[in-house]
């Protein structure tokens, strides 16, 4: 015969499960007399997205995840593309906030296609990861060699002005980008088991709280030139390379805010025009 503890458990891990956010998104875009339109677009489930106001010749779209952010099992899936010529340019409405979980780990899902001669800017605000969150994040990016790519995340692990840290949990980041059909860049971050004690370690964050990569393509060493020209007023630590046809910047440090400051000076010298919700 069962306990009622283990009956108990049962019946709260059967609600938990009913009660999982799903969210989907899919879209194309396409250039026609030089400007940008959106194609057919789905949207299913608590994740939408929204397109603002009109542009001379891009189009931007803003992510709403009326979840209220992401949970343990949770799953949301982004699929875009961008036809030939076309220009897009992607954020979300806040910092997404990833929740303790106590059981499956959330899954976000996101597939990017960019065409000959078309442009995609993906620039989320934050991930805020709390205590006990587990996520598991991926990327497939696909692009033509005459396409181009600005990609920027920015991973928190706890609101440090809040006096917050995540001290457990599990992350878990895998990028895929293929440009040509040929894979030039493939990397998995796992972050497991005592994150806290893991970003103390100095060859891991030496302490950090808040790390950022930006990847963009094409890229050479005379643009890794120009973004280590405003070297002097990062407030962290930040790495710019170069290889296999595009550029990528590495950042860590020790709060978001001087995390987000650094991430826009270098995209500033990228000559990119950053969302209007950065911002505010």
């Amino acid at each position: 015969m069962r306990s009622d503890a283990l009956v108990t458990s049962l019946a709260t891990s059967s609600v938990f499960e009913a009660n999982r956010a799903r969210g989907a998104v899919r879209f194309d875009v396409h250039a026609r007399d030089g400007v940008t339109r959106r194609g057919a677009l789905h949207e299913s489930g608590s994740l939408r997205v929204r397109f603002p106001a009109p542009e001379d010749d891009g189009l931007s779209g803003v992510f709403v995840n009326t979840a209220g952010g992401v949970a343990g099992g949770d799953q949301f899936d982004i699929e875009i593309s961008a036809a030939d010529s076309s220009r897009l340019t992607l954020t979300t409405a806040a910092a997404e906030k990833v929740y303790r979980a106590p059981g499956a780990a959330a899954q976000l899902n996101i597939s990017l296609k960019v065409g000959a001669g078309a442009h995609l800017g993906w620039l989320p605000q934050e991930t805020i990861l709390f205590d006990r969150a587990r996520v598991h994040r991926r990327f497939d990016i696909a692009l033509d060699e005459a396409a181009s790519l600005l990609l920027c995340e920015i991973v928190v692990f706890g609101r440090t002005a809040m006096g917050e840290r995540m001290e457990q949990g599990e992350f878990v980041d895998r990028w895929r980008l293929s440009r040509g059909a040929k894979l030039v860049f493939a990397e998995t971050v796992r972050l497991d088991g005592d994150i806290g004690a893991k970003l103390a370690r100095p060859a891991v964050a030496k302490g950090a709280a808040a790390i950022g990569t930006a990847l963009i393509v094409p890229g050479d060493e005379a643009l890794v030139e120009r973004l280590r020209e405003v070297s002097d007023s990062f407030a962290g630590e930040v790495g710019i390379s170069a290889w296999n046809g595009f550029a990528m910047a590495r950042f860590c440090a020790q709060d978001a805010a001087r995390l987000r400051a650094d991430m826009m000076a270098v995209l500033a010298r990228t000559g990119a025009a950053l969302p209007r919700l950065w911002l505010n």
